[in-house]
């Protein structure tokens, strides 16, 4: 780490919660507590799984690591996440709570108590039972964002089935290819999906992918949009047929805590998708204990999760840790700013929203519309906000603290991963926050900066990040390559037996983490380590712009030249004289190291349907190299 470019920890000051938000913390005493867990991780985790999961068998060992890297948690331990999710709440006092309340793109708005959640579920299970879907078999769902995709979810993981969702905005191939690796015979997907008032068609997508994937015996398609569609006899099924006069009585599965829940895909720049398997005793251990104590839910609570139910924040922060917990949920069909650039935070004050999660992207979208639109709207109600899906870069913080929380939201940015299963690094309400910063591991997890050859790095110096004890959520293999599991994850620090999260990290002198991104993003120039997401931060500072991305190019004389690629606010030009005060920017926040050689002023950037911004094919583009595996590609 060279002196001086330390862009967000030098920025960075502290924002205490204050005594009412600390009062009234589901953990007030939340850091004595994280320093016990660290001592003995296994304890805390054990002691977690007694509070908040019912189990039909209790286990008898917590933490198996004889097979490592291939641990197991809770062994011996039977469960199922449809009985902590629904069957328990609907046998007492919450059976008429709220569970999810949706509102469509074009305001039509369903609301589902835990009753009616759970007749959805016991439904679609029964008709998954007569497809002869049994235990153990893998359902793929292909949806839009509709509450039969949760519905969906739920009910192939009551019958011991295992669920692969798939984003409804992948294309044909991409479906295909995950279809295949997973061999579902049965796919759950719908006519079509709203989007900016345009439908997308998904069961044409559906149709052409399984040309590719003829393992498929069966498709159920739900009737959203009401477009015409193919139809193949004896193979589709529509979901209102299925359902019409079916049973609402289904006995949930058993499952042993090591049993498979759910595979869902994660892309690398080359190769066949990455098939992330989670179990059923540990993800919902981990899922349940890290949203009560980060997200702090009371049951009075409407919280919204405004990503994907596709995506692993979905999985664990808008379908199963929700339910286990017994929350009001708030979940939207639309795009962010459709019809108008205040959608988001007029259904906030509409349904009186107290916890709202969302991405960075999401956030710089916004920014660059104007602060007008959230200043329209009170939006009194909240009183927690989140991040996930990247680092934050501290502007972006600001903005969102100040302009959405109204200086009076905690803001919890969350690190984790599809591979983690849940957060990892991340605060609580009674944690101070540095904006950009994931503060500090969560309770349990013992993460560690380190150089590569496993020694700890100083303060504020890069390194690798890692996990070096094991944790209840984690991936337990890649689907049918146990092989590339250890070498892409643990053969890294295969000596000491850690975790790579294939994450760069620094820990300041408070302790505090901050993510500079993934290895691939760190630019080497003339000898220096520099973050993508430092030099990003620094120019999305300036009041003119509103997103950036920065690659590293080839160049004889530094080894890599910083190329960077801004996105201005609303109604600001490019101009030479404009990309001269950028460059100057980036030398007075970072360092004249960190000055962009070359930089263009664009539209848009190209980006994963999560919102990731896919540096690598900036890159590929301006090196003239193939573009790889575009499957994640947001259309």
């Amino acid at each position: 780490m060279t002196e001086g470019i330390d862009l967000a920890a030098a920025k960075s000051e502290f924002y205490h919660p204050s005594p009412r938000v600390v009062a009234n913390a589901y953990a007030p005493d939340y850091l004595a507590l994280r320093e016990q867990a660290a001592n003995d991780p296994v304890a805390f985790w054990d002691a977690r799984a007694k509070e908040l999961i019912d189990w039909y068998e209790p286990y008898t060992q917590v933490l198996d690591q004889s097979g490592a890297p291939f641990f197991k948690w809770f062994v011996g331990g039977k469960t199922n996440v449809v009985h902590n999710a629904l069957d328990r709440h609907v046998q007492g006092w919450r059976k008429n709570k709220v569970a999810l309340i949706w509102e469509a793109e074009d305001g039509e708005v369903r609301t589902y108590s835990y009753y009616d959640l759970w007749r959805e579920v016991n439904q679609f299970a029964n008709v998954l039972k007569g497809l002869g879907v049994a235990k153990g078999d893998t359902v793929t769902i292909y949806m839009g964002r509709v509450p039969e995709l949760p519905i969906a979810m739920l009910a192939t993981a009551k019958i011991g089935a295992i669920h692969s969702v798939v984003y409804g905005g992948f294309s044909e191939q991409a479906l295909a290819d995950r279809i295949n690796d997973a061999q579902s015979r049965v796919v759950v997907t719908c006519d079509g999906a709203w989007l900016r008032g345009k439908t997308v068609n998904l069961k044409e997508i559906t149709d052409e992918a399984l040309t590719k994937a003829p393992v498929v015996e069966q498709v159920v398609v739900l009737k959203r949009t009401g477009q015409d569609v193919a139809w193949v006899e004896g193979r589709d099924h529509w979901w209102h047929d299925l359902t019409h006069d079916i049973s609402a009585e289904c006995p949930t599965e058993p499952m042993d805590a090591e049993d498979p829940l759910f595979i869902l895909y994660t892309s690398g720049s080359t190769g066949k998708p990455k098939g992330q398997l989670h179990t059923c005793g540990g993800y919902q251990v981990h899922i349940a204990t890290t949203l009560q104590y980060v997200f702090d839910l009371k049951e009075d609570d409407r919280y919204w999760c405004a990503a994907d139910p596709g995506w692993i924040t979905g999985h664990s922060y808008i379908v199963y840790g929700p339910l286990i917990l017994g929350a009001t949920s708030l979940m939207y069909e639309g795009a962010p700013g459709y019809p108008n650039p205040d959608r988001w935070w007029a259904l906030v004050e509409k349904f009186g929203v107290t916890v709202l999660y969302t991405a960075p992207t999401a956030i710089r979208g916004f920014m660059r519309l104007g602060e007008s639109w959230p200043d329209k709207h009170p939006m009194q109600s909240l009183r927690l906000l989140g991040s996930v899906g990247e680092p934050i870069n501290p502007e972006a913080w600001r903005w969102y603290y100040t302009h959405v929380g109204k200086e009076q939201c905690p803001i919890m940015d969350t690190w984790w991963q599809t591979e983690t299963g849940g957060f990892m690094i991340t605060p609580t309400p009674v944690v101070p926050l540095k904006p950009g910063s994931g503060t500090l591991p969560f309770a349990g997890i013992l993460a560690d900066v380190v150089r590569e050859d496993g020694s700890s790095a100083d303060a504020n110096e890069d390194g690798y990040l890692v996990i070096k004890h094991p944790w209840p959520g984690m991936t337990r293999t890649i689907w049918g390559d146990p092989d590339r599991f250890k070498q892409t994850y643990w053969a890294d620090f295969a000596q000491q037996g850690w975790y790579f999260t294939g994450d760069s990290a620094r820990r300041d002198e408070d302790g505090y983490f901050w993510i500079i991104g993934r290895m691939d993003d760190v630019i080497k120039v003339s000898g220096y380590r520099l973050g993508t997401a430092e030099i990003e931060s620094a120019l999305v500072s300036h009041p003119k712009v509103a997103e950036a991305a920065v690659i590293g190019v080839p160049d004889e004389l530094r080894g890599n030249a910083i190329y960077a690629f801004c996105i201005l606010r609303a109604g600001v030009e490019g101009n030479d004289a404009l990309m001269n005060e950028l460059k100057q920017h980036v030398r007075h926040e970072v360092g004249p190291i960190a000055v962009p050689q070359q930089l263009d002023f664009v539209a848009t950037l190209p980006k994963t349907r999560s919102g990731k911004i896919m540096r690598r094919l900036l890159k590929a583009q301006v090196t003239g190299q193939p573009l790889g595996d575009t499957s994640t590609l947001e259309a």
